[in-house]
């Protein structure tokens, strides 16, 4: 079938330059985190999408593991705290635009300050930001697939994104 592709222990299903993948465990979500953090160089902005409880957190811990962030960091969500930092062979900022109510909040978190340096940003309720915040990204939406398994979508914008997304579904 043209456009689908099987991988082992996972679907894929790729649409044009985007792609879907059901994990059955957590621990899969995470690798998948950890195959992404390997291929980014810095400056990379990801933005993730989904519900609650969706694999987020997990994924993000997976890329960290990716950037060769010690395991002694507890990577967690920065629901509260907003942004937090891990260093590995990259700096990690995670952010959590969750709490975050409208472009005035958005602005006074200088933002710039962490989409455009030689870290990876990746940003959970990515959903959150005004449109016009990033012209590139790589879009991941996450979504509850029947117990524990979650689909992921990756959707890139921008040419740079879409060549990190090939050699992720290699």
């Amino acid at each position: 079938m043209k456009g689908v592709r099987i991988i082992q222990n996972s679907k894929l299903k790729i649409n044009n330059c985007s792609f879907s993948v059901v994990t059955r465990s957590e621990l899969q979500t995470r690798s998948w985190g950890g195959k992404l953090g390997r291929l980014l160089n810095g400056g990379e902005i990801i933005g993730l999408t989904g519900e609650l409880g969706s694999g987020k957190t997990c994924f993000v811990r997976g890329m960290a593991q990716g950037l060769e962030v010690g395991k002694e960091a507890w990577i967690r969500s920065p629901t509260f705290t907003l942004i937090n930092e891990y260093h590995g062979r990259l700096p990690l900022y995670h952010i959590d635009l969750y709490r975050v109510e409208g472009r005035r909040e958005i602005e006074e978190l200088n933002l710039a300050d962490y989409f455009f340096v030689d870290g990876v940003s990746v940003v959970e309720w990515f959903e959150h930001l005004p449109d016009d915040t990033v012209d590139e990204c790589l879009r991941i939406g996450f979504e509850h697939a029947g117990g524990n398994r979650r689909r992921l979508t990756f959707t890139p914008h921008g040419e740079r994104y879409e060549e990190l997304l090939k050699g992720l579904w290699r």
